[in-house]
């Protein structure tokens, strides 16, 4: 008997936004897979589980994955992942791969677990659904996201400003994912819309390295990659 594959949703900051299902499966799993930097230096979704799981009382396995475009580079680490993670539940141990917000919502969770059955396809997986840093961002702004009949649009921000420009314009509400690479384009276009006051960017929403920015007052440098952007009407 293989174990079985875990995609764990562990919210989007603060400890206490875990669900009480993925308290109870990390508990119960031998093996908690996180995502870890080259420098050896704790994820985000690690922190988050810091005051829940014990490294002397599990199996903590450490996956590293290329932030890069290069096709063979992504496709050795990938299968390296996938192996590493197998190796675990071949042994009859469930593993529990902990991720940030929620493990089917734009999470690397979602590539994972296409790979695994793909590979693996006796391998059971289930998910355990968590709180987003779009949920996260909302409650710590006091923002309603949408109401009634009105629409919203969750959307990774991106360089085609016709493209960000035609959902801002559909929609009463948009979430942009991925902003800090974009934040100069993305502010021109607001200031063309006149929406530049209907914009909120929040950084690590819930977690005690929470920034909520000052549009007028961002800095020079680029945003850290977990901050998201939040534009209602």
């Amino acid at each position: 008997m293989v174990g079985t594959l875990y995609g764990v949703g562990v919210g989007p900051g603060d400890p206490e936004l875990i669900t009480v299902q993925a308290y109870r499966v990390l508990k119960e799993s031998p093996v908690i897979a996180y995502p870890k930097s080259r420098k050896g230096k704790k994820s985000y979704a690690y922190k988050i589980i810091d005051a829940y799981v014990s490294p002397n009382e599990k199996e903590m396995l450490g996956l590293i994955f290329p932030m890069t475009k290069d096709q063979v580079v992504l496709e050795k680490e990938w299968t390296n992942t996938v192996e590493a993670v197998y190796s675990k539940l071949a042994e009859g141990k469930d593993v529990a791969f902990v991720t940030e917000g929620d493990p089917l919502l734009y999470s690397t969770f979602i590539h994972l677990m296409k790979l695994m059955k793909s590979k693996y396809a006796q391998v059971p997986i289930k998910t355990v659904p968590g709180i987003s840093s779009i949920n996260g961002a909302a409650a710590r702004l006091g923002l309603p996201l949408a109401d009634g009949d009105e629409k919203i649009a969750i959307v990774p921000a991106t360089e085609d400003t016709e493209a960000m420009k035609k959902v801002l314009l559909e929609n009463d509400c948009v979430i942009f994912l991925k902003v800090s690479k974009v934040m100069n384009k993305m502010m021109a276009l607001l200031e063309e819309l006149q929406l530049l006051n209907n914009a909120n960017v929040i950084t690590k929403a819930t977690s005690d390295e929470e920034i909520i920015w000052n549009l007028y007052e961002l800095p020079e440098t680029e945003l850290e990659y977990l901050t998201l952007m939040v534009v209602r009407k």
